[in-house]
């Protein structure tokens, strides 16, 4: 059985993760943060409160400034190999979640969900965005579709799931899924397999509550590219299973 990944934050993970910092920002105190993490709370919290309870505490000990903060992050991220890729580094993106919010950090903080994104996913830190800024969050969506690395188009439709599981619901998404074809037609014919994928469970999501839109979507774009047919056959299962 796989482990689970709330697991894989555990006592190790998290002092590499703090010497990691701390050989980015020398100030950093490293067991002080492990031990604010991994406090009596811990053994109780689930994936997403773990990730939550390290990136709040990332924010404690690294620098009050938020674009000294994100500096040092993102030399931390540099500091892993290129192309490697690991979901439980969500907490990254977490952080920009968490802090990155108010309108003076947009670019700051969309500049980080980008380079996050490749090390592990900003899958879940996106939709608070959305939430608040939906047209201009869909804007940048659009042209993350056009980007050259496959992690950061897959956050262009992962991003924008109506029913991503373990994210907060796109409400406005599940009553008009048309911003989100529009970001999946850019991605219909997408080379990665990892980034179709991403894009069918978007179309599986929609035809949940809009099963009427997906046919017609599917029969408009099945035919033209061998992509683009997985892509609808996999986006349609609930409808066939039907």
């Amino acid at each position: 059985m796989p482990e689970l990944l709330k697991n894989r934050y555990n006592y190790e993970s998290l002092h590499e993760l703090a010497l990691r910092v701390k050989a980015a920002y020398p100030s950093f105190r490293e067991e002080d943060f492990v031990k604010a993490v991994i406090n009596e709370t811990w053994e109780a919290l689930e994936l997403k409160a773990r990730m939550r309870q390290i990136s709040v505490n990332l924010g404690r000990y690294l620098p009050d400034d938020y674009e000294q903060a994100i500096g040092i992050l993102n030399k931390v991220v540099e500091g892993y190999p290129e192309g490697y890729n690991d979901f439980a580094f969500m907490y990254f993106p977490d952080f920009v979640e968490v802090y990155g919010q108010e309108e003076r950090y947009w670019d700051l903080s969309m500049a980080a969900l980008e380079i996050f994104t490749t090390l592990s996913s900003s899958e879940f830190a996106v939709r608070p965005f959305i939430i608040k800024h939906e047209e201009r969050m869909m804007r940048q969506m659009a042209v993350w579709a056009g980007h050259g690395n496959e992690h950061v188009r897959r956050l262009s439709s992962e991003g924008c799931r109506p029913q991503l599981p373990w994210g907060q619901a796109l409400t406005s998404f599940k009553k008009d899924p048309s911003p989100v074809l529009g970001i999946l037609e850019r991605l219909k014919a997408d080379p990665s397999p990892y980034v179709r994928k991403s894009v069918a469970n978007n179309l599986n999501d929609i035809s949940k509550t809009h099963p009427g839109l997906v046919i017609k979507t599917a029969k408009d774009w099945y035919g033209g590219n061998e992509y683009t047919d997985w892509i609808v056959k996999h986006g349609c299962r609930t409808l066939l299973k039907k």
